[in-house]
């Protein structure tokens, strides 16, 4: 069966697979006020599963109003700096990948990591223009209002985001859902991974309606007990 071109969460907050089998994950909100804000917006390759995406959901690209980034790897921005120039919209990253961002690379990979020269070849994109970063725990004012929750290790600025009006909790790549089972966040890109490890435990502080991955499909049912419990199992005494 193929994939449906977006889903919605919840009101005005959608999931856009910008890769096969739900493999890379953008979404969209929109406000009341009719501004359109997009988060990541996957690989070059995957720019007209983000068109379709948008349409479904009733916008398009030269609508969206705002851009914020989870995480500097180009599986995630690869088409970031293309939706800027088209739409006019000012990209929003935390503070610690903006310098990455805009130079169009990704972090350094952790030295535990095999490969890790040509994964790090591999991790370039499009130069990112940055208008604004954020710290942890900042209110973003776009669509009733959106956390950041700085969750760093899989890159030094990763962003975990919470829609505050719908409950929707936006993971990035702190963690992901494979074959019906969140999971650590993937390592081979991953900056720090004993970071990774601890930035997740800061998601047991949140009780979302919906977890939303970046990679992989959402949970819409029991999503809190199964956040938790999760974590829990992460947890070594």
């Amino acid at each position: 069966m193929a994939d449906a071109p977006a889903y919605e969460l919840a009101p005005n907050v959608w999931r856009i697979p910008v890769a096969s089998s739900d493999g890379i994950n953008a979404f969209m909100l929109r406000g009341d006020d009719d501004q359109v804000t997009l988060i990541d917006a996957g690989l070059p390759f995957a720019w007209k599963r983000l068109e379709g995406g948008l349409k479904h959901a009733g916008v398009d690209v030269a609508d969206v109003t705002r851009i914020l980034v989870t995480h500097a790897h180009s599986d995630h921005v690869g088409n970031v700096e293309k939706v800027r120039k088209i739409s006019g919209a000012p990209v929003s990253a935390h503070e610690d990948d903006a310098r990455y961002l805009r130079a169009g690379e990704s972090p350094p990979i952790d030295p535990r990591m095999k490969f890790r020269p040509l994964l790090q070849r591999w991790g370039r994109y499009d130069a990112v223009e940055v208008s604004d970063t954020f710290t942890d725990g900042e209110l973003i004012g776009v669509a009733g209002g959106v956390r950041a929750i700085h969750t760093p290790g899989h890159t030094p600025g990763h962003t975990t985001y919470l829609h505050e009006p719908t409950g929707v909790l936006i993971t990035g790549d702190v963690i992901h859902f494979w074959r019906a089972q969140i999971r650590i966040g993937i390592k081979f890109f991953c900056h720090d991974i004993t970071l990774n490890e601890i930035s997740a435990q800061k998601l047991a502080d949140q009780s979302p309606d919906v977890v939303a991955f970046t990679h992989g499909p959402h949970i819409d049912a029991n999503a809190t007990s199964r956040l938790h419990s999760f974590l829990a199992s992460r947890v070594t005494v």
